[in-house]
């Protein structure tokens, strides 16, 4: 499924959830590759490494391209992204992504925020029922975020992931429409 018509922006305090732009090629490719950003997606630790042109427009490409996807804006400058992704309309569900990508930008409790107003849009705009996230069980900063928002831990894939060469479990979280209370967090 592509984009086909405009997603709606998502602001509240400062944090506003919208579409890509042509100029957040230029931001992601200063943001880089940071280790212990990548770590939490699977990839081993290792240097930091530059992000070519061509990774930062395929990024913006796969971004643009997507029908619920949203740059993390905060006070004016990108530094993540969120996503709901497997979207079955029938089921009214989907599966959600976000990685805050700015390191100054970890740890300050915008994750949790950036949950709130995509689930807030997810159960009310979209009338979902439910959503999911995956997230390797050494990520303990988005299983909180996750947790903040209301989403409960419904099981664990054992060694489902292999990070360099220790393999991983993956911590399956869902949140209901009956479960969010839609408060702030």
């Amino acid at each position: 499924m592509t984009r086909s018509d405009p997603i709606p922006e998502l602001a509240r305090k400062g944090l506003r959830l919208r579409a890509p732009i042509q100029a957040d090629i230029a931001t992601r490719k200063a943001l880089g590759r940071v280790p212990e950003i990548t770590q939490m997606f699977g990839i081993p630790l290792g240097e930091p490494k530059p992000i070519s042109t061509a990774e930062a427009e395929s990024w913006f490409a796969t971004l643009s391209s997507q029908p619920f996807a949203w740059v993390i804006e905060e006070q004016g400058a990108l530094i993540g992204e969120i996503r709901l992704q497997s979207h079955v309309s029938a089921d009214r569900r989907a599966d959600m992504f976000i990685s805050i990508l700015d390191q100054k930008k970890l740890g300050q409790g915008i994750g949790p925020h950036a949950i709130h107003l995509l689930m807030r849009h997810a159960f009310e705009a979209m009338r979902l029922h439910r959503i999911a996230v995956r997230v390797l069980a050494s990520n303990t900063r988005a299983i909180v975020a996750c947790r903040k928002v209301g989403f409960v831990e419904e099981g664990r894939e054992r060694q489902s992931s292999k990070v360099g060469q220790v393999w991983q479990d993956d911590v399956i979280m869902g949140l209901l429409n009956t479960e969010y209370v839609g408060s702030a967090v």
